[in-house]
């Protein structure tokens, strides 16, 4: 049995995010390895020579309220705040956007020697054909999912909507019984409506 494969979309800014991701990771697997010397009995001297973490440490902790400065504090304030949007960013771009690959369709033919494969816009595109026959839509998208037939209908007006949504569905199975394509279940979705009636104020 055929199965659907997942992809995921990502985005070129994406690339940037996980450079800083692997920058952080290599921090962390530096300062880790620190800490494995100094347990192994290395001298905290030669140590701090490696990474400056003693100096770093000494400095961080001798601040006073008199170095924090109202310039500083806004510097630091807006690259802290800088920080926040852009990580953010980055880590927002990192979330997988998974989506169905869509294959062809295989028909079956006589001829063995030959093949005959439908791709999935042109099983869309008979897909919306088919509901625009009716009057009330104003706007379809298919989407061919391998095993079943997804269409998105925008309709005039929302009276109606039951029996309207039913024909779409039935046109769509005539129409891929017309072209001789398998017939799928098809799930038809309303996404909006417009109505025409206009209220006049006097």
């Amino acid at each position: 049995m055929l199965r659907q494969r997942i992809r995921t979309r990502s985005s070129p800014v994406s690339f940037v995010g996980r450079l800083v991701l692997v920058a952080f990771l290599l921090a962390v697997l530096w300062y880790g390895l620190m800490a494995v010397l100094l347990a192994l009995g290395v001298p905290r001297g030669t140590i701090d020579l490696i990474s400056g973490y003693r100096t770093a440490f000494d400095y961080l902790a001798g601040l006073t309220a008199d170095d924090l400065s109202p310039r500083v504090r806004l510097i630091v304030g807006l690259s802290a705040l800088l920080a926040f949007f852009v990580f953010g960013y980055l880590a927002y771009k990192e979330i997988p956007r998974p989506y169905v690959a869509r294959r062809t369709l295989d028909l079956p033919v006589a001829d063995e020697r030959g093949a005959t494969e439908v791709s999935p816009r042109a099983i869309e595109r008979v897909a919306e054909s088919a509901a625009f026959g009716n009057v009330a839509v104003t706007a379809a998208a298919g989407r061919w999912e391998g095993k079943d037939l997804n269409v998105d209908v925008h309709l005039e007006r929302a009276d109606a909507l039951p029996d309207t949504l039913r024909d779409v569905q039935h046109r769509v199975c005539e129409a891929l019984g017309a072209h001789e394509l398998p017939l799928v279940p098809v799930a038809v979705t309303l996404t909006g409506f417009q109505d025409q009636q206009r209220r006049e104020i006097s």
